[in-house]
Order: C-alpha cells, then structure tokens, then sequence
C-alpha cells in the first residue's frame, strides 16, 4: 500500500502541473471505488480553479474555491500527469482534463482507492480524530511517549496508529525501529522517553530520506511522473527477513505483528 512518502511523492509530482489551472472536464468511467465516486462530483468540480494541492495523512486534497476534490490511492493506485496523447489504460477510472491540456488519470487496479468531494470548511470522516504530521514540530518523542504510558500494545503497533501520528505505515515502522533500536514488539508502555526520543528523530530521518528518493518502489506504485521509487534500495529491516543485518551480519528475524510483516535484529533491537 502507498504509504505517506509516496503519497508526498505523488503531491509534488501533479502539484506544479495542477495547481493554477481550471478544470475543463472530469470523465468517470469506473464509479465502483471502495467509496463510489459522487455522481456529481463532475459537475462539482469543471470549471473550478485549483488553488492548492495538499496533502493529510495519506489523502490528496485539491482544493477549489467550492470545494476540495479528496482523493486516496488504495493499496495499488497512482496518480499521474499525462502530458501527450497516452491512450488509456485499462484501470484508468477517472480523468480530470486541465486547461493547460494535461490530464490527471487516476488508476486503480483494486478499486480500493477513492475520489471523494468535501463542501468549503467541511471535514472528513477519514481525516477526524487524526494525529499529528510526523514531519511536523508537533511529532515529538514527548508526545510518543506520553501517549504510550499504560499501553501494553506492541510499540510498531502503536506507532502505525494513525490516531497517534500519521502516515507512519508498515515500511517505515520497521525501518525507525530498527534505526532506533528499538524491538518492535517491546510494549509501547515499557519504553522510555529517550528512546522515543529517538525513535521521533529517526521517524522523521527515514521519512524524509524516502520523500527525496521518490518513496519506495512498490509492486504497483508509481508517482506523478510515472516513475518508481528508490528508497528500496537503502531498506535495513522490511523485506530482508533471513538476510544479514547490514550492522552486525547476523539473520534478520522475520514475524507478523497486527498481520502485518515485520523485520528486526535480536542483537540490534533491544
């Protein structure tokens, strides 16, 4: 799934191509999304000026003066610039026509993504009761670990838990915690404040890190451009169970916390 460096990938790969422009006219040819697109939603949108691309958690939202289109990429969407005269692909649902002539294509094989339309100052169900941005001055190791006093729920858990910081998914929970040293099983309410302390530090390095090398290449992910990411290539824990820790070269060990896959080094984690 993309998670939030590919979805900040995605934003700043289609924000110098949308922003400014006025929207000439939205094709739906497939509605049937996880949240079925508005019927309204073309009319809604053509002829609105976008004034901004911004993005919350792991939602796009183009905002207009009547309104802002919000839009999620599932576990296999993309959003792409097409600039030239690429037919469509087959699971390209919706298109938004600019008046620059360049086209937003929104593609979804699984369907599990969304285009969802929120009135000026409404909100969202999907963006309330979200916590803070981790590259944000409100994500801090103080807040980490005030928020995990009590809690027996393994600490890669309690991380992932957009209700205390977003946007920190499967991929790079493994990655902070193996740079913190920090066991991702160990529960949240055992940890101290120093090590949450860098673990926020570490958050944010690997976040930052993936965001510049255009996030990391998944099975289906492409950012605005159409192209992958890099930030495969310097993964120390996620998807390397078995092979050597690339600190002290013994086996990475392998389980599943929340059925979700997770990577760690019994001598490097603790």
């Amino acid at each position: 799934m993309p998670e939030l460096p590919e979805v900040e990938t995605t934003r700043r790969g289609v924000e110098p191509w949308s922003r400014g422009q006025r929207v000439v006219a939205v094709q739906v040819r497939e509605p049937r999304l996880r949240w079925p697109v508005p019927p309204d939603l073309a009319p809604r949108l053509q002829g609105q000026l976008i004034e901004a691309v911004e993005r919350r958690a792991k939602y796009l939202l183009f905002r207009t003066a009547a309104g802002s289109l919000l839009v999620h990429l599932g576990m296999s969407g993309s959003l792409r610039v097409i600039r030239d005269h690429s037919p469509l692909l087959r699971h390209d649902h919706v298109e938004i026509l600019l008046s620059s002539g360049d086209r937003l294509r929104f593609n979804d094989p699984r369907r599990f993504g969304c285009m969802l339309w929120l009135e000026p100052g409404a909100s969202h169900s999907l963006l309330q009761g979200l916590g803070p941005e981790p590259l944000s001055t409100d994500f801090t190791g103080e807040l980490l670990h005030r928020r995990s006093r009590g809690r027996r729920a393994p600490v890669k858990s309690f991380l992932m838990d957009g209700r205390i910081v977003v946007g920190v998914g499967n991929i790079y929970a493994n990655e902070a915690l193996f740079l913190a040293g920090i066991r991702p099983d160990r529960p949240a309410g055992r940890i101290g404040l120093a090590r949450y302390e860098r673990l926020a530090e570490h958050v944010k390095q690997v976040l930052t890190s993936a965001i510049s090398e255009g996030g990391t290449t998944l099975r289906d992910f492409v950012g605005g451009d159409g192209k992958p990411g890099y930030f495969a290539q310097q993964l120390y824990a996620y998807g390397r169970g078995g092979l050597p820790c690339k600190h002290c070269q013994r086996p990475l060990r392998e389980c599943r916390l929340g059925q979700r896959a997770t990577v760690y080094c019994v001598t490097c984690q603790r």
